[in-house]
């Protein structure tokens, strides 16, 4: 005898099975439905209707499920680093789920080349998937670098370095103005060109921008020195100091502007040793500590110590005395 259900959508329903009366009654005799059949039912039709959202696509797409052997990333992806630990994290949400949005790719002679979703490719590999959907499409090389870019952009996957190489790849190959540019991306002309500037850092502090280890804020303010080897040393001051862009422009602008120090003229022994003995009698003649202060014009000034008002009082008798 089937347990008859009721208030539950129909395509749920269908996918929860049918539970024979001789399952686990409960004490009133009624069959209780057991909760983790119905929990694992639940997820299922999630799983199948998120499925059936994303897999339907565009109008005049067609998602085709092709082997993940057959699929190969682009050597023109702007995107050369990936984070380990988010693509562990979505290899795992794949085993559960699948892949919910498919790749973008364009079919080349034996094999689908990626356009957009190589991380979701990387994932479906940890997960263990054999298979994945696609969205296959015709594209000139320049559509393939500003698809790439776009979504990697949008996602924020980029570095600040492989951003700026997207960049200066789009104007030197394809000609393309910083406007136009700027337009695809839907970013301003100014952060286009101040994304670019970053390229003329030094290898090694676009390195360290790229490993996190400076922010962008600092690799501008980096800009402003020349030397490569200026640049560099001071990257990793900021590093190793951890400070702050406002202490990095003030960094920058020290090594700009050093102060210059006054150089001291060499000193005359003779010339000292007699002013050491004249502080000596002075100070046997009034009885507390004497320096005299001098200037290079043959002036100068004594400066005589006292530690108390009777002292002072002391040494004024005394000076009116010697008056």
């Amino acid at each position: 005898m089937a347990v008859k259900r009721g208030g539950l959508g129909k395509g749920l329903d269908s996918m929860i099975p049918v539970l024979d009366s001789t399952a686990t009654k409960k004490k009133t005799g009624r069959t209780a439905i057991d909760k983790e059949a119905l929990q694992n039912a639940a997820k299922e039709a999630h799983k199948h209707q998120k499925e059936k959202m994303e897999f339907e696509g565009k109008p005049g797409e067609q998602v085709q499920i092709v082997k993940l052997t057959k699929v190969e990333p682009s050597r023109e992806q702007p995107r050369k680093q990936f984070d380990a630990d988010a693509l562990q994290e979505l290899a795992e949400s794949i085993k559960q789920f699948g892949v919910l949005q498919p790749l973008l790719v364009q079919k080349k002679e034996d094999y689908y080349e990626i356009i957009a979703g190589e991380r979701r490719w990387r994932a479906s590999k940890l997960a263990g998937l054999k298979e994945v959907p696609v969205i296959v499409k015709e594209f000139t090389e320049q559509e393939a670098v500003e698809i790439s870019l776009i979504e990697n952009i949008q996602r924020e996957d980029l570095n600040p370095i492989e951003e700026a190489m997207a960049y200066k790849r789009l104007m030197e190959e394809f000609h393309l103005k910083q406007d136009a540019i700027a337009e695809r991306v839907s970013k301003s002309r100014t952060a286009v060109t101040n994304s670019m500037r970053l390229l003329k850092l030094d290898d090694r502090v676009q390195q360290m921008l790229i490993d996190e280890m400076i922010s962008t804020g600092h690799a501008r303010a980096l800009l402003a020195l020349e030397s490569k080897d200026a640049q560099a040393e001071a990257a990793v001051k900021v590093f190793d100091e951890k400070l702050s862009v406002r202490e990095t422009e003030r960094l920058v602008k020290e090594l700009l502007n050093p102060v210059q120090k006054k150089e001291e003229k060499p000193k005359n022994q003779a010339e000292e040793l007699v002013y050491k003995n004249l502080e000596e009698k002075i100070k046997q003649i009034i009885g507390s500590k004497v320096a005299i202060n001098r200037r290079t014009d043959n002036k100068g000034k004594i400066e005589i110590e006292y530690y108390s008002q009777e002292e002072l009082e002391r040494i004024v008798e005394l000076l009116e005395t010697i008056g």
